[in-house]
Formats: C-alpha cells, sequence, structure tokens
C-alpha cells in the first residue's frame, strides 16, 4: 500500500479559486443541527398528527436509524472512496472526501456542507416515500434516517477533536483513526463498526 499523506496541522487548505464556492465547502460543526434537528420535529409532529401509534412511531423511527447505519457505510465505502482514473474524476474525488484524508483536523470539513446534504436529504425523502406504501410512516421512518445521519455528523466531528473517557467511545474513535492514519481501504463504519463486520472489512483484531 502506497505511503498515506496526512497533515495534523489544523489548517483548511483552500481548494477553489471562486470565494463562493470555497465558502460553500465550509461549514462549522453545528451548522447541521440547525438545519436538521427541525426537521426531524416537523416529521414526528407530521407523524402523530396523522393518527399513528407511539408503537409503530417508535418502530418506524428505529427502522430509519437502522437503516442509515448501512447507507453511512455504503456512501463511505463505494462512493467516497471510489477512486477515478480520470484527471477531473480524481478532482472531484480529492473535492468529496480525499481533501479530508489529507487535513483529517480541518474542522471546516468534518461534517457535511448544507450544498451537499439538503439535496441529498431531499432526494433521500422522496426515495423513502416511493419505497415505503404506507405513507403515514414515512415521516417517522425519515426522521430515524435523519436522526441517524445526526449522530454520524456529531460523532465524526467528536472523533477528530475530542478525548473520549468512555472505553465504548474509545473503541468507535480508534476504528475510524486506523481507517485515516493506518489503512483507508479498511474501516468504512465511523458511527458504528457493525457493518465491517458483516461484510468483513474491518481491521484485525490483536490477539491477546
Amino acid at each position: 500500500m502506497k505511503k498515506l499523506y496526512v497533515s495534523n496541522s489544523e489548517e483548511s487548505v483552500r481548494m477553489f479559486k471562486a470565494n463562493w464556492m470555497e465558502a460553500l465547502s465550509k461549514v462549522h460543526f453545528a451548522v447541521p443541527l440547525f438545519i436538521y434537528v427541525p426537521v426531524i420535529g416537523f416529521m414526528t409532529w407530521q407523524a402523530f398528527a396523522g393518527g399513528i401509534g407511539v408503537g409503530y412511531f417508535f418502530l418506524f423511527l428505529a427502522a430509519g436509524i437502522a437503516v442509515w447505519t448501512v447507507t453511512e457505510y455504503i456512501l463511505h465505502r463505494f462512493v467516497f472512496h471510489f477512486e477515478p482514473t480520470s484527471t477531473w474524476g480524481r478532482r472531484i474525488h480529492f473535492i468529496f472526501h480525499g481533501v479530508h484524508h489529507d487535513y483529517p483536523r480541518d474542522a471546516k470539513r468534518l461534517v457535511m456542507p448544507p450544498s451537499a446534504s439538503i439535496p441529498l436529504a431531499i432526494g433521500f425523502y422522496f426515495l423513502f416515500y416511493w419505497l415505503i406504501p404506507e405513507k403515514l410512516y414515512v415521516s417517522p421512518f425519515y426522521a430515524g434516517f435523519i436522526m441517524g445521519y445526526l449522530a454520524y455528523d456529531m460523532m465524526h466531528y467528536a472523533m477528530h477533536h475530542y478525548n473520549f473517557k468512555s472505553s465504548l467511545m474509545k473503541r468507535v474513535k480508534q476504528h475510524h483513526m486506523l481507517h485515516h492514519y493506518d489503512d483507508p481501504t479498511k474501516g468504512y463504519g465511523v458511527s458504528s463498526s457493525l457493518w465491517d463486520e458483516i461484510f468483513q472489512s474491518g481491521f484485525p483484531k490483536k490477539k491477546k
């Protein structure tokens, strides 16, 4: 495997000549909370206004969270880590994910900017609306999906800028740090290593 370039500086490397494009590529880690917590609240209100039972609400909320975890894994492994051979393809790959691997401590590029997350969120909503036959269940499912996404974004930021005390979170952070500093072709789960275990894309466990 080729030697990785990883900067431990917190500098934010410039990617675009145009100031407005550069601004759209950066975001404070709290911005997704201001955008998507109201979405979760609205979806929750819409579900109960439509007459959903509490049991079904939490069932579909949990299903949405579960679907997010596998979506996170698929996006990270097969989209963010797809490496094109063309010059333009490599440029796009660097913009979307390569820059994060080169500058993993850049605080402005640790959560997904609204310029990318909002179109994706809208697209996923209409996908779920099309896939779920009973429309009453779309709202709690989508609320759970967005909750999973927010947990992923906040955990991702914390892994790069926070020293955890909990042994569980230390293991979760170690899994992601190995992905950055040891082997980027393994450990695609960020908020959970579950799918790495299932698809055998995790790191070998050291013998005691």
